[in-house]
């Protein structure tokens, strides 16, 4: 008999959710910012942790929190803000299941969903194996963008 996969969910963050946000963040992405000599102070991952918390939600796994998913709608395109996985839950498929979630809303919306990863950040090949192309880049990090794919009924049109 084999085990049931856990039930992953996502949920709106909550004020109550941010010590854990907030240790997530230095805990995934302390090293990567500072890679790219990007600042690693409490001030700047707080900062960061609260630009656009309305659209947080938190990734669990069972109900148990084990990430963070940002992301947002706007007239042209979903934007994927921050994606993070704890550290112990990293490697077991979390964040491409939580990023789908995003690329399944694009593609109804028939949107791109663009995000920016930061050089040297290896999630760039999750993001590149979900089809995502680098547009552009600056000196920190890779602009990538997905576009939506003609559905069946499209492309029979």
């Amino acid at each position: 008999m084999s085990a049931q996969e856990p039930v992953l969910s996502l949920r709106p963050a909550l004020e109550a959710d941010e010590h854990f946000l907030f240790e997530l963040r230095k805990a995934t992405m302390t090293e990567h910012l500072a890679q790219v000599g990007e600042p690693i102070d409490d001030a700047q991952h707080r900062a960061r942790l609260r630009h656009r918390y309305d659209a947080a939600r938190v990734i669990c796994l069972d109900s148990a929190p084990v990430g963070l998913l940002k992301a947002y709608r706007t007239e042209t395109e979903w934007v994927v803000v921050q994606l993070q996985i704890a550290p112990a839950h990293q490697g077991r498929g979390i964040g491409e299941r939580a990023l789908r979630t995003v690329l399944l809303a694009a593609q109804a919306d028939v949107l791109p969903v663009t995000l920016k990863v930061l050089k040297g950040n290896p999630a760039r090949r999750l993001y590149q194996r979900l089809g995502f192309d680098i547009v552009n880049e600056d000196e920190i990090q890779f602009h990538m963008k997905c576009m939506p794919h003609a559905s069946a009924q499209t492309q029979a049109e």
